[in-house]
């Protein structure tokens, strides 16, 4: 039996590595804030919870502070998202696609910077 949970805690944070891999990647690699943050926020979370998942399967971590630490993140998580985003609307980044598919010469009329339509 303690070689079936040890094998469950190695694959929990195993996913959970690859899962923040591949945030660090999206943030990385992904052209605008927007597609950034989605890549850290859903993907990095996934992968915190998982490797806190796997620590409390593997007995390091005690099974209380855990469960409060997954909530914590699942909670605050799309929260400090959202927010992020709106304040990056905000402030007048434009998303990659809509850059992408603006005519030549065109200006914005947004005052949030969002392109014409």
């Amino acid at each position: 039996m303690d070689l079936i949970l040890d094998l469950v805690a190695v694959a929990a944070i195993v996913a959970g590595t690859v899962f923040s891999f591949a945030g660090v990647l999206g943030y990385v690699r992904l052209p605008d804030v927007y597609t950034r943050l989605h890549a850290t926020a859903k993907v990095g979370l996934f992968g915190a919870v998982l490797v806190t998942a796997g620590a409390v399967i593997a007995g390091s971590a005690g099974l209380g502070r855990a469960l409060v630490l997954i909530v914590m993140l699942l909670l605050s998580g799309p929260v400090i998202a959202h927010s992020l985003a709106s304040a990056a609307y905000r402030s007048g980044m434009v998303p990659w696609l809509a850059v992408q598919d603006r005519p030549a010469g065109s200006t914005q009329n947004d005052e949030h910077g969002a392109p014409e339509s």
